[in-house]
């Protein structure tokens, strides 16, 4: 897992820009981890979680994001609901 601060705060500030847009559908996401190979992994929350539009909202919206803040990421995977600690922002 990668614990590099400047490029969590990257992915995070892309996340940030794009959360009003998942808020304003009765949404959100959170950062979980960046792994070795530079995979993103977030939780999808809320309407997210259900939509059947939510790969669309991943690839085409979350993933871009974060990929135009930090070109090093190869891409970004929703993990399920589980006992997972979001990374503090």
């Amino acid at each position: 897992m990668i614990n590099d601060h400047t490029i969590i705060a990257k992915i995070q500030e892309a996340l940030n820009q794009i959360r009003p847009y998942l808020e304003a559908d009765g949404g959100d996401v959170s950062f979980i981890e960046l792994s070795d190979e530079f995979v993103a992994k977030v939780q999808l929350h809320g309407a997210c979680r259900d939509c059947n539009m939510s790969i669309m909202t991943l690839k085409a919206g979350i993933e871009e994001s974060i990929k135009r803040a930090v070109p090093e990421v190869k891409s970004v995977e929703a993990i399920s609901q589980q006992h997972v600690q979001p990374v503090a922002q």
